[in-house]
């Protein structure tokens, strides 16, 4: 994978690309959870290697790409926008993760053209109506509450969350040691405050495929997929033996499933 930088007015972001693309190949970008990295996608990077055109990258904000002024998901959006363009890429399939969920439905929101599909895993959907008033208020707290705990309780638990194996666990923590106290509590907190700011009922025309770790423990992604399947049609697909971070817990069913939709694709 070649390693490539994007340089904007609030900071640079990093990405990564197969080194050789071939334009008769599909184009697979996957997009990483909040406080994580392009290193969670280790298996899937392995897997697709020699099948398709890989696009990674490190968020604004996080992993590499920091500091980060003022992430927003517009800020976001445009940004895969001008990556796409400068490495000529007329559109690809995006694997978002939780926060990569969300940032690729702020993507469809002002580029749809660029998404082909859409695979989520353990992400929830834009649309008011899946939010009650309780959701959005906790979500707001999100912030301070975290920094009520210390740091390394906080980063041991938030790795225990996600993870139902030890693999999991410790790729998670890796991604969080890059970051201090106050550095991982913003970052939760506009990571949530952003997506509720960005957050609209959206229309997807493209084909999505909804990815669920059987054991997902984090807030309520388990109901919001649930709603989003029965409220869209999407195909729900439950991973088994896996958490939060389903791709990383049980990469082989995952990658099965992401192969299968792309060959749906082609036909």
């Amino acid at each position: 994978m070649k390693e490539k930088v994007i340089t904007t007015d609030s900071g640079s972001v990093y990405y990564w690309l197969s080194d050789c693309f071939d334009n008769d190949k599909p184009t697979l970008f996957f997009l990483h959870g909040m406080t994580g990295d392009h290193s969670m996608f280790q298996e899937q990077t392995e897997y697709f290697f020699d099948k398709y055109n890989l696009v990674l990258w490190d968020a604004p904000a996080h992993g590499k790409s920091r500091p980060f002024e003022g992430f927003t998901y517009e800020k976001a959006a445009n940004i895969i926008k001008q990556i796409f363009g400068e490495s000529n890429i007329p559109h690809a399939v995006f694997v978002g993760q939780s926060m990569g969920g969300f940032i690729t439905q702020a993507v469809i929101k002002r580029f749809p053209e660029i998404v082909k599909a859409f695979v989520a895993i353990d992400s929830t959907p834009y649309g008011n109506s899946y939010y009650s008033r309780f959701d959005v208020f906790w979500l707001k707290q999100v912030e301070w509450m975290a920094y009520l705990y210390p740091v390394g309780w906080l980063k041991k638990a938030m790795a225990k969350q996600v993870s139902e194996t030890s693999n999991t666990y410790n790729n998670m923590l890796s991604m969080l040691s890059v970051y201090d106290k106050k550095e991982l509590c913003h970052l939760m907190g506009i990571g949530y405050a952003g997506f509720l700011d960005d957050n609209c009922d959206l229309d997807i025309n493209c084909p999505v495929l909804l990815l669920l770790g059987e054991k997902d423990r984090t807030g309520k992604v388990k109901s919001y997929n649930k709603m989003w399947s029965k409220q869209t049609g999407y195909d729900l697909i439950i991973v088994e033996n896996a958490g939060h971070n389903s791709n990383v817990d049980n990469p082989t069913v995952v990658n099965q499933e992401i192969e299968k939709f792309m060959e749906r694709l082609d036909r």
